[in-house]
């Protein structure tokens, strides 16, 4: 161990600093706020009063907090239809923004400029609004058809994306450079070598392109899933701020919110990950 320090010694010193920073400002706060999920938290003029309840938060949680659950469901559906059409919507552009295009420096700033300038309360007045979607695609027949139609997985699928269009835009422009950045790093003899033997356009996507995009994809699905899940806009983090101020449940209460709502998280990045992995294993065997 001393060798291993001695040898990486200037390495450790530039990333002490934000060790200091995580075990201070992120991984004291986390693990305080577990403890504190198993007690009635009071704050008062002379400091925290806490009372030890074991697991009572949480089972009130299932026991008697049906909003709350509600807005879990709510929030796991629209992340596992979101993060597939953000990462597809993704790739869908990198792959014509990677074209030898004279403008494609502009149209790449274009689609991450919403990275730059979006937040909370721009997004919040976009769906105040209601400019998220675009407005000429509702005006057609076919979209009051849809409508009269609600009830099947394909059509409120379509639904959802004509009703979210602009977002789905605005929330890809990160995916979008992975995706640029993993293209170019592709040997491009590979691509002259398929062309020579005859493969198809589709079959190159396939058997050249797809593959070497696989580890960024999964990156693109780890990021899409933990942006959505603490963005401003979401309301279950709106939930826990309310029940964290309100004297009845407090700070422990909501500890217990948060703790689960992670949880949550955590089992749609694995089984996200999960399906990935089958797909790209269904994928190689081709």
């Amino acid at each position: 161990m001393a060798k291993l320090f001695k040898g990486h010694k200037v390495g450790y010193l530039f990333v002490l600093p934000w060790i200091i920073g995580f075990i201070t400002f992120t991984a004291y706060p986390i693990f305080y706020s577990l403890y504190l999920s198993f007690f009635q938290v009071t704050i008062t003029a002379v400091g925290i009063d806490s009372n030890f309840l074991g697991a009572i938060n949480y089972l009130e949680i299932f026991a008697m907090d049906v909003e709350y659950l509600a807005k879990l469901l709510d929030f796991f559906m629209e992340i596992m239809i979101s993060t597939p059409l953000i990462v597809i919507l993704a790739l869908l552009i990198a792959l014509l923004l990677n074209q030898p295009l004279p403008t494609r420096g502009f149209f790449r700033t274009i689609f991450f400029l919403p990275v730059i300038i979006s937040s909370g309360p721009v997004l919040e007045k976009l769906i105040e609004l209601e400019v998220t979607s675009i407005p000429t695609l509702r005006s057609y027949q076919f979209y009051q058809l849809l409508t009269v139609s609600r009830g099947f997985l394909v059509i409120d699928l379509i639904i959802y994306i004509i009703d979210h269009t602009i977002i789905l835009l605005w929330l890809s422009g990160v995916q979008i450079l992975i995706f640029i950045a993993a293209l170019q790093k592709v040997d491009q003899q590979i691509y002259e070598a398929a062309r020579i033997d005859g493969a198809s356009i589709w079959e190159i996507f396939w058997k050249i392109t797809l593959p070497n995009l696989f580890p960024m994809i999964l990156v693109n699905i780890i990021y899409t899933v933990v942006m959505y899940s603490v963005t401003i806009l979401n309301p279950i983090i709106d939930y826990i701020r309310y029940h964290m101020f309100r004297i009845e449940t407090g700070f422990g209460y909501a500890s217990a919110l948060s703790w689960l709502y992670f949880i949550i998280i955590t089992v749609v990045l694995l089984l996200l990950t999960s399906l990935f992995i089958f797909f790209e294993k269904k994928t190689s065997r081709r």
